[in-house]
């Protein structure tokens, strides 16, 4: 599954639940907060001055690094 910037930060995590690490580490401590259910991405990262671009890049390597990792221990 594609992250983009219009996903709410709850089905970011849907995803991943360790994603919230990668969103902690900029800034986005939010991941609790009750309007993570309602903020997408993109919204979350204007609100807290973080470079969306950078988060995203960060979880695309993750979820791509998770991927090849599922696929050799198959």
């Amino acid at each position: 599954m594609q992250i983009n910037k219009d996903m709410y930060i709850s089905d970011i995590l849907a995803v991943d639940r360790n994603i919230a690490a990668i969103l902690m580490e900029h800034g986005l401590h939010c991941i609790g907060c009750l309007l993570a259910g309602h903020e997408t991405l993109e919204q979350a990262c204007m609100v807290h001055g973080v470079d969306l671009d950078a988060i995203l890049d960060d979880i695309h390597s993750y979820l791509n690094a998770s991927s090849e990792q599922e696929t050799t221990e198959a």
